[in-house]
């Protein structure tokens, strides 16, 4: 539709695109709609962008079989669409990309034209065609690359008629192992220059797909790839195929096809795209040095998620006490990279990255593998995320704890692990009985209003966020106890502190200051006078290695972990110390309350201050306004240029954002 199409143009634009390769499709330009569709969308894309459009697939009731992928039965009839497309959009492009793939079965079944003379009679008239009406043609990029397909193509006299000759290539994705992408494309280079042509070769498809989850593979082929000998590179594809859509393959029969993105299906941005768009190509280029290992005989301590906003600051702390770090990230949160950077730039060769999901076993074991220690801080960190994509999270933070689990207990010396779980799994909290005093919810249980909720409270799942945590806190204590792997749990409460971003999933503090500095409305969900314990990251971290140093005496049990009672503060109490840091109030707007918002909850830590002796040091107050000093000083927050629509903050006090 015309509006996801400008909204893709604008994505375009964002990255400083110049050049557009397109398909132009003769089966649905002769569908319902057809003409008109292109008279809007052809114009509209020359007015930003350089364009190639790629002109393919057979009319099914033109063809031999009824197939787009089937020759036509009149060989010529192609030429002619090429020649009323010229007529009707021409002075729109140069080139023309006659075909798409013609080496693949899905895009020209060669069974019906196995020595592909049918081909070329067919392309042969149409470039012959386009050239007198003035275009230069563009074969369509072969794929597999392969020199010897090209020579045919000499041998059935097409290439006269050729100017620039397409390839495809898709290292890591669907390209099998051998030859370099250079070296490929140099051969068919080499086959253009024995046979007197004197065209280039243009890279008319490439990248990567992100099936795997492993989003900082495609920034590495981006990297990779600029310096190939062809005179264009087109990337395949802003944005995922829609899941309810069917590939070339068919319907999910090849889920390589649906992630060669740089967005999501939804728009939703990936590193690759957060790179480009942030820094252009050279940003593109420094990232792909982010990743170091260490020999394996050097000891290390492993951080999952260690890019994130407790995990980069754990990582720090680590390095400046002198240890070696391994951080496994996969970088799919945005601004996940900036804290990288931050940390390579402060710590130098004392960290590590490796780019992994924790869905990928396979590689999270080879990460893993030497760790003296795991800090488990990756996950899927948002209520509604969870609403939105029960399965994502499932598989992140449930199945990915578990294979960090069975990673570590492979290990000849079995590494503890400390965990980040959440307080979401006590649920709302329904029966415990609350009033209202000085604009704020408290217990009217003298026990919960001075001590707050103990590790003695029953688990209530609530949403598939709280099942996944959950359900993963239960399986790190049971490796505590049945498998040999030295364990504990945190449940946390709301953690917030420098290098917290504040989007909705990296936690409210942060989110509640930015907007307010940004002279931007803050939504409230419910009535404002929720009240929830805040620690600032520094007293995390320090209970984090009191439980590593007693890690032998602490395993298989399970802490509660927050400001507790001398740290509450209410939303509507963090407005008011926003507008005495401001100079100005924040402009509020309230929504409807959110099943299984908690109304309050204030973390007892008296378990974990009596087996170690901690207490949160930083006061509430103190540790926003240090908050708010680092925001200022570290121009995340831009100065305010103008109103923007309220956005929605989640409550939801997640572990590792």
């Amino acid at each position: 539709d015309r509006a996801t199409a400008e909204a893709l143009v604008a994505d375009l634009r964002r990255l400083g695109v110049e050049r557009l390769r397109f398909g132009v499709s003769w089966a649905d330009f002769f569908g319902d709609g057809g003409p008109d569709w292109y008279d809007w969308l052809i114009p509209e894309l020359a007015r930003h962008f350089d364009l190639l459009p790629c002109f393919s697939y057979t009319p099914p009731s033109l063809g031999e079989t009824p197939s787009t992928a089937s020759p036509p039965r009149d060989l010529r009839a192609y030429a002619d669409f090429i020649d009323q497309c010229i007529t009707r959009y021409g002075a729109h492009f140069e080139y023309v990309e006659l075909w798409n793939e013609p080496n693949n079965v899905l895009e020209w079944n060669y069974a019906l034209d196995s020595s592909w003379t049918k081909f070329c009679e067919m392309i042969g008239a149409a470039a012959n065609w386009a050239r007198q009406r003035g275009k230069k043609t563009v074969l369509g990029g072969v794929s597999p690359i392969d020199p010897n397909w090209v020579r045919v193509m000499f041998r059935n006299g097409l290439m006269p008629y050729i100017d620039v000759v397409g390839v495809h290539a898709f290292p890591g994705s669907y390209d099998v192992c051998g030859d370099s992408c250079h070296d490929q494309i140099q051969r068919v280079i080499d086959v253009l220059r024995e046979e007197g042509h004197p065209g280039e070769v243009w890279l008319t498809e490439t990248g990567y797909s992100t099936w795997r989850h492993d989003e900082y593979a495609q920034v590495d082929l981006a990297a990779g790839i600029q310096d190939l000998p062809v005179g264009r590179i087109y990337w395949l594809t802003l944005r995922d195929l829609a899941g309810d859509r069917p590939s070339m393959a068919g319907l999910h029969n090849d889920p390589r096809d649906y992630h060669f993105g740089i967005q999501d299906q939804h728009g939703r941005p990936k590193l690759l795209y957060r790179l480009w768009s942030d820094g252009g190509l050279d940003a593109v280029r420094a990232a792909a040095r982010w990743p170091t290992r260490a020999p394996s005989r050097e000891p290390f301590t492993l951080v999952t998620g260690g890019a994130g906003f407790v995990g980069s600051n754990l990582v720090s702390r680590l390095a400046r006490e002198g240890r070696r770090v391994r951080i496994v990230d996969n970088l799919a949160r945005p601004g996940v990279e900036k804290n990288l950077e931050w940390l390579r730039s402060q710590h130098g060769e004392a960290i590590e990255f490796v780019p992994c999901d924790l869905r990928d076993r396979h590689v999270l074991n080879h990460a893993v593998e030497g760790a003296t220690q795991i800090f488990h801080l990756a996950g899927q960190v948002a209520v509604t995320t969870s609403l939105e994509d029960p399965i994502s999270d499932f598989e992140i933070n449930l199945a990915g704890s578990v294979n960090v689990l069975e990673a570590a207990r492979r290990q000849k010396q079995v590494p503890g692990v400390v965990f980040a779980s959440t307080n979401k799994v006590y649920g709302g909290l329904e029966d415990v009985a609350l009033e209202v005093a000085d604009r704020r919810y408290q217990p009217v249980d003298p026990a919960y209003l001075h001590h707050g909720v103990g590790e003695h409270r029953p688990l209530d799942f609530h949403s598939p966020y709280g099942c996944s945590k959950g359900g993963a806190d239960q399986y790190i204590i049971d490796y505590a106890r049945c498998m040999g792997v030295p364990s504990v749990v945190f449940r946390m409460s709301c953690i917030y502190g420098p290098r917290q971003f504040g989007t909705e999933d990296q936690g409210w503090v942060a989110h509640f200051l930015i907007r307010a500095m940004r002279g931007e409305p803050i939504t409230l969900y419910g009535d404002g006078m929720q009240v929830r314990d805040i620690l600032h990251v520094d007293d995390l971290l320090d209970a984090y290695l009191l439980a590593e140093k007693n890690l032998a005496r602490f395993s298989g049990r399970v802490f509660n972990m927050g400001g507790g009672p001398a740290n509450t503060i209410s939303l509507l109490q963090l407005l008011d110390w926003i507008a005495e840091l401001e100079g100005r109030k924040p402009e509020v707007d309230f929504g409807g309350w959110r099943p299984g918002d908690q109304r309050y909850y204030v973390s007892d830590t008296r378990r974990f201050t009596e087996a170690s002796g901690w207490r949160a040091r930083i006061a509430a107050r103190d540790g926003v306004a240090d908050l708010h000093r680092w925001l200022r000083d570290s121009y995340v927050v831009p100065v305010a240029a103008r109103p923007a629509a309220p956005a929605p903050v989640e409550l939801a006090c997640a572990s590792n954002a």
